[in-house]
């Protein structure tokens, strides 16, 4: 009997066989898990293409200079998969940059209270963008769906998140100034009625440095000034209404350097009194005297507070609260609207961007109570939008051909709001209030604006069954599938007996 014969070296072959197969099975197993490791290939066959990133944002994301760090507080009491799927795309693309990595993390900011509170963040359902220590934007995730009908329709996302990348990513920061001198509310008090401290802290956690200013101890507006405030400026208070030099200063930065201005007016002065009547005239902003009167219980709260549900269905300040169908809650207020005598030529336009209902009117004689309807109060101006109803919130923007060019070059932006106290601590909580005044922010520093990333609408599947589809369905899981599995083993058993 030969070697390869015998029953012991035919022991060792069949052994040796089964080494090797074991062998090749792991290498090729390593292999492929290597070759999956570091040349990764990703399709998305999704019909919107909602794993993957667009062009442009790439291009941003692929040449980051800092890491990024994406936090994101979500609950499992809200499905947001087009959320998590995003993160997990902005990781991925970033992969092979080494200096400009972005990375992610989940936290449950009441079950993981010390993390969170590492990351100074209290608040779930954000997304927090993180370069450094000191720059960060925060993003609710309500804020990355178009609702439509209280119903989210399309993910805005990517492109609200690449502009926070890119935000965080920059060496400086966008400066907000906020007016004192004459009586303004500040961002530094912490009065529940006249402070603005809450604010202050929103506006910091969407990365803006805020500061304040004093022009007419200053006499200039600083060059690092991206947007001005001024809340409830009340000569009475300070005995001190804006001089012409501090007026004149106000024109110059909005005309020659295409300055922002939000204007947050309370009623009792006249434009004339606070010493921004020209101002606002040159800008086709009409800001009236009056005190706004609404006798229908469903516009005024138990309060007195003023309820504004009409907006410019257009306009990007409001699209937050329109979307969401979320209510101005305001105090005293005045009616702001555009000049009907102002020039049509100078490329200025003014959009009223909330108004009131239909049945309200501005009282001009508001010291006498109870308010009377007269002739000389405020009423709609026919032909002037919006159509029967006073303007509340008003934004003014001078768009202008410069050198022949064929295209426009966008001038200042001047947003009035009809109220003093919308963003006071005690209301800046009320949902409309932040939203609104967060999106007249952003409108006038052009925040978000700068992409060209169109949503992707969110798709929807309903499985419809009849009960008799229903209870057929059951039988065939619960019989049909084990019976099929017995059968199959008894065939089995028949042909091995055989």
């Amino acid at each position: 009997m030969g070697t390869f014969d015998s029953f012991r070296a035919t022991r060792w072959l069949r052994t040796f066989n089964l080494v090797l197969q074991a062998v090749l099975f792991l290498s090729f197993f390593a292999g492929l898990n290597y070759v999956a490791r570091n040349h990764v290939w990703r399709f998305d066959l999704t019909r919107q293409r909602k794993f993957s990133l667009s062009a442009e944002t790439l291009s941003y994301i692929k040449n980051l200079q800092r890491p990024v760090h994406l936090v994101a507080t979500l609950t499992e009491e809200h499905d947001n998969p087009e959320v998590r799927g995003l993160l997990d795309e902005y990781t991925y693309a970033t992969a092979g940059n080494a200096g400009g990595r972005i990375t992610r993390e989940y936290i449950d900011v009441y079950q993981n209270r010390r993390r969170a509170e590492e990351l100074g963040i209290d608040q779930s359902d954000l997304i927090v963008v993180i370069s450094g220590e000191k720059q960060r934007r925060s993003l609710p995730v309500d804020e990355l769906y178009v609702v439509k009908n209280k119903q989210r329709e399309a993910f805005q996302g990517e492109q609200a998140l690449t502009a926070a990348v890119l935000d965080v990513t920059s060496s400086e920061q966008q400066k907000i100034y906020f007016l004192v001198g004459h009586g303004e509310l500040q961002p530094t008090d912490t009065d529940a009625v006249r402070g603005l401290s809450v604010l202050r802290e929103q506006l910091r956690l969407r990365n803006f440095q805020v500061d304040t200013i004093d022009l007419s101890v200053a006499r200039r507006v600083p060059a690092d000034a991206s947007l001005l405030v001024a809340v409830d400026p009340s000569p009475n208070r300070s005995n001190s209404s804006y001089t012409r030099p501090e007026q004149e200063l106000l024109r110059q930065y909005l005309s020659t350097r295409a300055g922002r201005l939000i204007l947050l007016l309370a009623p009792g002065q006249s434009a004339d009194r606070l010493g921004l009547a020209d101002l606002l005239l040159d800008w086709g902003v009409l800001v009236d005297d009056d005190l706004v009167v609404d006798p229908d219980p469903a516009n005024v709260t138990d309060d007195a507070d003023l309820m504004i549900s009409a907006y410019d269905p257009t306009h990007p300040i409001v699209q937050t609260v329109l979307s969401y169908r979320f209510p101005l809650r305001l105090g005293a207020t005045r009616t702001v609207r555009p000049d009907p005598g102002r020039s049509t030529a100078s490329g200025l336009t003014v959009v009223p961007v909330a108004a009131t209902s239909k049945t309200a009117w501005g009282e001009t004689n508001y010291r006498r109570l109870p308010a009377v309807r007269d002739p000389n109060d405020i009423r709609p101006i026919p032909g002037i939008p919006p159509r029967d109803q006073l303007g509340v919130v008003v934004a003014s923007e001078r768009v202008s051909v410069r050198d022949n060019l064929p295209f426009s070059v966008p001038g200042g932006r001047l947003v009035v709001f009809g109220s003093g106290d919308l963003v006071s601590n005690r209301r800046i909580t009320n949902n409309g209030n932040l939203p609104v005044f967060l999106g007249a922010v952003n409108w006038s520093v052009d925040r978000d604006r700068q992409l060209t990333i169109a949503p992707r609408p969110i798709e929807r599947f309903q499985l419809t069954l009849s009960s008799t589809q229903f209870l057929r369905l059951r039988y065939t899981l619960l019989l049909a599938l084990p019976g099929a599995a017995l059968l199959l083993g008894l065939i089995v058993y028949w042909i091995r007996r055989v």
